[in-house]
């Protein structure tokens, strides 16, 4: 079972990896659904991106884990409220998703080591 925990782990850094690169790549277009209340979107998606990749790169190799799943469920969880939640019915997948890995990265918080 502890390979079925490291093959779970790479899966979830490569697909927060992906993200972050896909952010980065596409800035200008994510930049149109950030709200017109938050200032500087290109900079706001540029921002997430990195940090998403951070995410999957502390993960990989085990530093600063436990803090980096935390603070990614956090900017997850505000992803989901401050951008999808208020795109209504048309944005429930993308909130529902943002929820889930919220959620994914806390427990991961809960169980990985440094």
């Amino acid at each position: 079972m502890k390979s079925l925990g490291f093959v779970g782990k790479l899966i979830f850094a490569l697909v927060m990896a992906f993200f972050g690169i896909n952010h980065l790549m596409k800035a200008e277009m994510m930049a149109g659904m950030v709200p017109d209340y938050m200032p500087a979107a290109v900079v706001i998606v540029y921002l997430t991106g990195v940090a998403l990749i951070a995410a999957a790169v502390a993960l990989l190799i085990g530093k600063k884990a436990q803090l980096a799943m935390t603070l990614l469920g956090v900017m997850l969880l505000l992803i989901a409220l401050m951008i999808h939640l208020p795109g209504g019915e048309a944005s429930m997948p993308m909130l529902l998703k943002d929820l889930g890995l919220a959620g994914a990265a806390w427990f991961i918080s809960a169980h990985v080591k440094d």
